[in-house]
């Protein structure tokens, strides 16, 4: 199942859950705006080149819409439309004070110069920049993307509309970047992780991880789970996978990375395949890729006890009824990745107040949103009877109808 057929499914079973009126489900599914534009760019060599360019704007009740910008050559209408709509979603259950947007470009990154990247980035920026603003659409980086991206759109932002800096998050401390950003939603994976673990009288120090995918968001959960005491026994990213049953040297491996880019080789490990990293032997599984990764095909060999959802989309549907009869306890993407919108909240706080927070700040009110997000999740499970992902679901869901509601949707 796709990303957008899994979303819709999701919406339509919270939807049932909550009760809600067929005219309001109908108008909360449907996205507030849909842009897709053409980008040509000379590149180096001095050929030109066409790309396509996508902007869903799903809903903006709550606040300026905010969702990430990413470049992969299998970046889609559906794909956009789906992450959208999950950032919806997620602000909500953040409860910070943003709707839900998703963006990306259909290119392959590693096939272009810093200086074509530039050029895409500001001609794309060109194309949506009317169309996006601190107070209705905030970009941010994803997949593809980093904080150099977030730095070529709000210089190019500037030029129509003077100096911005809230309207991207996700820059350079330089350019008025929040501390803490870098780590946020791996951090917010431990956050919510802890918080987890609790429910059920344990804490993340003496429990086994396995870790799918080692790019920003998986390595700074192992760094941090590591350092809290936690076993890091396998990980794997586009290179290969690797595994310790006695725990990886996490400190080692990022230096590792850093040289060899990739977790291949990594003198102190096992190479394993990597399609096997999901079903690795632990308590706790964290996918940190691409979606659609835990699917009916192997969801009936997961050992894991927990699965915190670190990507989007991780878990298909039928793998979720399959694990679910299991007895594993899964935590949603909504929720357990929301760290990083929530510092990209704080950030552009920080920007529109001109009063930049320290770090240590920031993780503290980090801990306090993902905190208060489990307890008001688990609320949610108990009124309806459902399990964590349609608790985050109902959530969202119910905080997203009562502000379209309130602000009189009919009229």
């Amino acid at each position: 199942m796709n990303a957008l057929a899994a979303t819709n499914r999701n919406f339509k079973l919270a939807s049932r859950l909550l009760g809600l009126d067929a005219k309001l489900e109908k108008s909360l599914l449907i996205p507030f705006r849909e842009i897709k534009v053409e980008c040509t760019i000379p590149k180096d060599d001095g050929t030109l080149a066409s790309f396509i360019g996508f902007r869903v704007q799903h809903d903006n009740s709550r606040g300026p819409m905010k969702g990430g910008i990413r470049y992969h050559p299998e970046v889609d209408p559906d794909e956009v439309n789906a992450l959208a709509q999950l950032m919806t979603w997620k602000t909500a259950v953040a409860n910070i004070p943003y709707g839900g947007a998703k963006g990306g470009i259909g290119c392959n990154p590693s096939d272009l110069s810093a200086s074509e990247l530039e050029r895409l980035t500001r001609v794309f920026t060109q194309r949506i920049h009317d169309l996006i603003g601190i107070h209705t659409d905030v970009p941010a980086p994803d997949m593809g993307t980093n904080s150099q991206t977030m730095a070529w759109i709000l210089d190019e932002y500037s030029k129509f509309h003077g100096h911005s800096p809230a309207v991207v998050t996700g820059k350079p401390i330089d350019l008025g970047g929040s501390l803490g950003r870098d780590a946020a939603t791996g951090r917010g994976v431990l956050f919510a992780t802890e918080a987890l673990l609790n429910e059920y009288g344990k804490t993340v120090s003496g429990q086994r991880f396995v870790i799918q995918g080692f790019g920003n968001v998986g390595s700074w959960a192992a760094r941090l789970i590591s350092e809290l005491g936690g076993k890091v026994v396998a990980v794997s990213d586009i290179t290969g996978a690797i595994k310790n049953k006695n725990g990886l040297d996490i400190d080692s491996l990022l230096k590792h990375v850093q040289e060899n880019r990739g977790v291949k080789g990594f003198h102190d490990a096992d190479a394993i395949d990597t399609n096997s990293i999901l079903v690795e032997d632990c308590d706790v599984l964290i996918p940190a890729a691409l979606g659609g990764v835990i699917n009916r095909d192997n969801a009936n060999e997961i050992k894991a006890k927990f699965i915190v959802e670190a990507a989007n989309h991780p878990t298909d549907p039928e793998a979720d009824e399959i694990l679910k009869k299991k007895g594993v306890v899964i935590l949603p993407d909504i929720y357990a990745n929301s760290g990083g919108v929530t510092v990209s909240y704080f950030e552009w706080v920080q920007n529109i107040q001109g009063f930049m927070w320290e770090e240590e700040r920031v993780n503290n009110e980090l801990k306090t949103y993902m905190t208060k997000g489990l307890k008001n999740v688990k609320e949610m499970c108990n009124t309806h009877n459902c399990d964590l992902r349609m608790g985050a679901f109902t959530l969202g869901l119910n905080r997203v109808a009562r502000a379209t509601v309130l602000r009189g949707w009919e009229a």
